[in-house]
C-alpha cells in the first residue's frame, strides 16, 4: 500500500553500536510511505561469538524471521547443533523482539537420511544448505561427491520436504570465476533436478542471467532463487572503481551490467519465483581490508532500504511486498507474517561504519545517503 504521510513514524533504531558519521533523518512535510508485511530474510549469515552479539539486532529490527547460514567454524552438521546455535542467536536479540531465527543444516558427505528425519521433527531446522567443498567462507568441510554419497540423503529430504539450499558454483581452479554460475547450473544442478524432480531447491544469491533462465524454466513451487541487494545494484565494475573495493567482494563475485539488469527485470517482474535474501555477510575491517581479504557484504542494516530503491527505478514498489514478504514463506509453506512494517521516502546518511569492542564492520553503501528508511508501522 502506497500512502501519503504528514506524521512521522516511530524509525527502526540500530543497535548501540557507535556510528561514524551517521545522520538522524529529519521529515519536512509529507512524504511516500509503503505499508508492507512484515518480511523476512531467507538467506542471512549471524556468525557467532561477538561477531553475532553485534550484527543480530540490526537483522532482528528489521525482518521477522530469516534463513540463518550453518558455515559456522565447526559448521552447524546435526539438528543438536543446530538447536544450540539457536538459542545462542536468540539471546543476541533485543529482549523485546519477536525474530525468529529458522535454522538450517550444513551438508556434508556424511550427513546421513536419519538426521534429516530429526531435522523435520525438531521444528527448528527448516532446510538443508549445499556448499560445494571451497566454494566460500568456512565451506572447506561441504560437499565433494553430491550424487554418490548424499543422494541418500536428498532422496530423504524429498520424503520431508525439506529445501535444499544450493551455494551455486564449481569450484574447479580451470574454471573462470565469472562463470562458475553457469557451469553450476549445467553440471549439478541441472541433472540434480531431473534425476529428483519432487526436491525443492532454492538458488541461493543468484548473480547471472543464466540463472534466471534456469529458475524460470524450473516448475513453481519446487525450484526459487534469492536476491541480493548487491546483485540488483552494482556490477563488477563496483570492485574496481578508484582502486580495488573490499567491501564489495562477496561470494558469488559481481558480474556484468548486462546480468545485473537481468536479475532486476526478474525480481520487478512480479514472478513468485524470486523472494529476499540478503546474504548479509558482516567481517571485522581488518580482515576485510588485507593482503587476503574475506568475502561478504554487510547490508543488514540498509537491505530493505536498498530493495525499495531498486523497485522504484523500475516503476514496481506496487510489486515490492510480494518479493519481501510473500514469495519466500509461500515457497518454504510457511505463515506469512502478521505484523506490518513502513518504509518511508526520507533522505538518511549510512553510517561510514558500526564500531565494537572487537573492531569495526563497514555496512553497504557506507557513508551514502539512501531514500527510502524501515519504520515500525
Amino acid at each position: 500500500m502506497i500512502n501519503a504521510l504528514v506524521l512521522p513514524s516511530k524509525a527502526l533504531k540500530f543497535s548501540s553500536a557507535k556510528f561514524e558519521g551517521s545522520t538522524k533523518s529529519k521529515y519536512r512535510g509529507p512524504k511516500m510511505e509503503l505499508t508492507l508485511t512484515q518480511p523476512d530474510d531467507w538467506h542471512l549469515h549471524l556468525r557467532d561469538g561477538d561477531l553475532l552479539q553485534a550484527v543480530a539486532p540490526h537483522s532482528a529490527n528489521h525482518f521477522g524471521r530469516a534463513i540463518v547460514m550453518p558455515n559456522l567454524k565447526p559448521p552447524i552438521t546435526t539438528t543438536a547443533a543446530a538447536i544450540t546455535y539457536q538459542e545462542s542467536i536468540l539471546k543476541a536479540v533485543p529482549a523485546d523482539s519477536n525474530f525468529t531465527p529458522l535454522m538450517t543444516l550444513y551438508l556434508t558427505d556424511t550427513t546421513s537420511p536419519d538426521e534429516i528425519k530429526l531435522a523435520r521433527r525438531s521444528g527448528v531446522v527448516f532446510a538443508v544448505k549445499l556448499y560445494p567443498a571451497g566454494a566460500t567462507t568456512n565451506s572447506q568441510d561441504g560437499v565433494t561427491d553430491l550424487f554418490g554419497k548424499c543422494l541418500p540423503v536428498l532422496e530423504e529430504m524429498v520424503e520431508q520436504n525439506m529445501p535444499l539450499l544450493v551455494h551455486g558454483e564449481v569450484t574447479d581452479p580451470n574454471v573462470d570465476v565469472f562463470d562458475r554460475e553457469k557451469v553450476f547450473i549445467d553440471t549439478v544442478l541441472q541433472p540434480l533436478i531431473q534425476r529428483l524432480p519432487r526436491l525443492k531447491v532454492v538458488m541461493e544469491h543468484i548473480t547471472t542471467a543464466d540463472a534466471v533462465r534456469f529458475v524460470e524454466s524450473g516448475e513453481e513451487g519446487f525450484l526459487a532463487a534469492t536476491v541480493t541487494p548487491q546483485h540488483l545494484l552494482l556490477n563488477r565494475n563496483a570492485l574496481f572503481q578508484g582502486g580495488l573495493q573490499p567491501h564489495n567482494y562477496c561470494l558469488p563475485v559481481l558480474k556484468r551490467e548486462t546480468h545485473r539488469q537481468a536479475i532486476v527485470s526478474a525480481v520487478t517482474s512480479g514472478s513468485k519465483r524470486f523472494f529476499l535474501g540478503t546474504d548479509s555477510a558482516p567481517h571485522e575491517r581488518q580482515r576485510k581490508e588485507c593482503a587476503c581479504g574475506c568475502a561478504g557484504i554487510y547490508n543488514a542494516p540498509v537491505a530493505l532500504s536498498l530493495y525499495a530503491k531498486v523497485f522504484e527505478e523500475a516503476g514496481a514498489l506496487d510489486k515490492l511486498e510480494a518479493f519481501t514478504s510473500f514469495n519466500g514463506p509461500d515457497f518454504y509453506g510457511l505463515p506469512r507474517n502478521a505484523s506490518k512494517i513502513k518504509l518511508i521516502k526520507t533522505s538518511w546518511k549510512v553510517p561510514e561504519s558500526f564500531s565494537f569492542s572487537f573492531g569495526d564492520i563497514i555496512p553497504m553503501s557506507a557513508g551514502q545517503t539512501l531514500e527510502w528508511q524501515s519504520c515500525f508501522s
